[in-house]
């Protein structure tokens, strides 16, 4: 999943950004209002974590923006937006809330809850909003980074396990290879690479285990199709 930080104090935004890479997320950061908002009308993005006291304006009028469509941002005005912020006051969650917001963390706040915070945004879009995706003999821990075909674990990378997350996310549904960019992979990552179709190549092969019979299937022309067996 592809996250936007927007944040201007520069070593928070590192430390944040770092916990979420290692977390497995494609994540892209952003220090003003106006460096956030050519982000969001260029990327499509699963989830916004965005700071409210910024150089050029506020976090506020932002989310309210997007929630009211008067800032075209690829991901729709349904997009998934975290504030993060000191303002722990009672009248700043509210209008938070109230402006469209999600979810509300006050700084100083742990990591861990952060992460668990956003797991349980992006699982929104999830049958049944389970930690635990299931799509025929796949499972996959959302939270501990884990997956399994039957029984045997598969041994993925950060990237491997962020496509099959995807995909599991749409079983049955063709998934392009610039739709896998948008969302696996963050804004440093080269258009015209083979990166997806390298990885997909090796996400099959572990899925596989010797098996024939592979469940990813290719789609020519249009992209990459999880099958619901």
């Amino acid at each position: 999943m592809r996250l936007l930080l927007v944040e201007d104090e520069e070593d928070l935004a590192e430390a944040v950004q770092l916990g979420l890479k290692r977390a497995g997320y494609a994540v892209d950061t952003a220090a003003t209002v106006a460096t956030a908002t050519e982000r969001l009308t260029v990327n499509d993005y699963d989830l916004l974590l965005l700071d409210l006291a910024l150089p050029d304006g506020d976090g506020f009028s932002l989310c309210r923006a997007i929630r009211e469509g008067e800032l075209a941002v690829v991901g729709g005005t349904d997009l998934r937006v975290l504030m993060l912020t000191a303002r722990g006051a009672l009248a700043d969650r509210v209008r938070g809330l109230d402006d469209g917001a999600d979810d509300y963390v006050v700084k100083p706040f742990a990591l861990d809850e952060l992460l668990a915070r956003v797991r349980a945004l992006l699982r929104r879009e999830t049958r049944g909003g389970s930690a635990v995706l299931q799509v025929g003999e796949l499972r996959l821990d959302t939270a501990r980074h884990r997956a399994w075909r039957r029984e045997r674990t598969l041994p993925l990378s950060p990237k491997e396990f962020g496509v099959l997350e995807y995909l599991m996310t749409r079983p049955g549904h063709v998934v392009s290879a610039e739709e896998l960019l948008e969302h696996v992979w963050d804004e440093n990552i080269d258009p015209f690479t083979h990166t997806v179709r390298v990885t997909i190549g090796t996400l099959r092969r572990k899925i596989a285990g010797g098996d024939e019979h592979s469940i990813i299937e290719t789609v020519v022309g249009r992209g990459y199709r999880l099958k619901e067996e």
